[in-house]
């Protein structure tokens, strides 16, 4: 998600548990071969065995039209050992999609075919290759020439927002379309969009007849919502509870995102990136809302952590500074990157497009495997077990 998940967030949300897989924010392949300082610094697990702390699997996403410059760079990021690779067809973004990238690359079938298939050849074959799209971009013409045209080329795991472009983020999310595409191709198709609850990712996966689901801004907004989910498939992460996460229970999370925060990020935007998930928390906690309100003026980073958490910064959580993370200073401001996170047998992460409004129905979910849910048809073929939180 753009500007809100990213590494730190990650690192946050998958301490939780019931995440089994993340994908990064986007990296962005113009015309050149990227460095690899640049690699790791948007995906910094890269220097942890591709793994965030918590040991949940992290997958680098690429976004691009060139099918020979994004293969280059594929190539370069395998030699770094990333977990997988995965596309982005699926980012509405005007300035993105304005240069030939995200989801208005779904009007080109051939050529979403020919970077999937680039990147596939680019790549050892142990290296998972995947990709998300969207239904479409202005419509759902062209939807099933593009997912089958990814199959086609090789990704082994095919991750679909149930909106097209053009529908943004606006409530609903056409589950039912997924299950169409879900019929048409053979490789995993993983549902997305528009979960917020419980209720939502059953009635998702019951629609879709998927058995992987990525979630987005619902595990922003409640970072218990993949052991939740699991909970309710049957699933249950061995000594962990499927009673609600606490609001006494997320301010520490609150307190390691902001420690990481004031490290990784320029001063002049450290406040807003915590009142901007405290802004969506207070979607699923009534105590956010007060707590928001307390502190929406504030923009001092020592004077917000001493009103939320009595004191500027705690230094028993700086231990990150000697587990390979990155050094480097980000400033957000010129950071126009995207990522996302997941829950059960291997809960991943994806890739998410940022609304700051949490009432805006804008939802980029990660997703994977979960186990059948009720009323939810045979698969044709075999389905991993895993439940996707991004």
């Amino acid at each position: 998600m753009e500007g809100l998940l990213d590494h730190m967030l990650r690192d946050t949300l998958t301490r939780v548990g019931g995440v089994d897989r993340c994908v990064s924010e986007f990296i962005r392949v113009t015309d050149q071969l990227l460095p690899a300082r640049v690699f790791k610094r948007i995906v910094p697990e890269l220097l942890n065995g591709s793994r965030t702390h918590a040991g949940v699997p992290v997958r680098a996403q690429l976004l691009g039209s060139d099918p020979p410059c994004l293969a280059e760079n594929a190539a370069r990021l395998a030699e770094l050992g990333p977990e997988g690779i995965d596309l982005n067809f699926g980012c509405p973004a005007k300035t993105v999609n304005r240069h030939r990238g995200g989801a208005v690359l779904l009007d080109e079938p051939e050529l979403v075919g020919e970077i999937v298939g680039a990147v596939r050849r680019a790549v050892p074959a142990h290296v998972p290759v995947s990709a998300k799209m969207r239904l479409g971009n202005e419509d759902r013409e062209r939807m099933l020439d593009c997912a089958r045209a990814i199959e086609a080329a090789g990704a082994s795991e095919l991750v679909v927002h149930g909106r097209t472009k053009r529908d943004g983020y606006k409530p609903p999310a056409f589950w039912d379309q997924i299950a169409v595409i879900r019929e048409a191709v053979g490789v995993e198709v993983v549902a997305n969009g528009e979960v917020w609850t419980v209720e939502d990712a059953l009635r998702c996966l019951r629609e879709s007849g998927c058995r992987s689901l990525m979630l987005g801004r619902g595990m922003v907004a409640n970072p218990g919502l993949a052991l939740a989910v699991r909970a309710a498939l049957g699933r249950d992460v061995p000594g962990q509870g499927a009673t609600p996460l606490p609001w006494s229970d997320v301010i520490p999370l609150m307190e390691r995102f902001f420690a990481q925060v004031r490290r990784k990020v320029a001063t002049k935007h450290q406040a807003g990136r915590l009142k901007q998930w405290l802004h969506y928390l207070r979607r699923h906690y009534p105590e956010a809302e007060e707590t928001y309100q307390r502190v929406r003026t504030i923009n001092a980073p020592d004077l917000l952590a001493m009103t939320l958490f009595g004191q500027t910064l705690d230094p028993t959580l700086d231990a990150a500074r000697t587990t390979g993370e990155a050094d480097d200073i980000e400033d957000h401001a010129d950071h126009a990157d995207h990522a996302d996170v997941a829950p059960v047998d291997a809960f991943n992460a994806c890739e998410s497009d940022l609304d700051t409004d949490p009432s805006a129905d804008a939802d980029a979910d990660a997703g994977g495997a979960v186990p059948t849910a009720p009323g939810a048809p045979a698969p044709s073929r075999q389905d991993s077990d895993t439940l996707i939180a991004a």
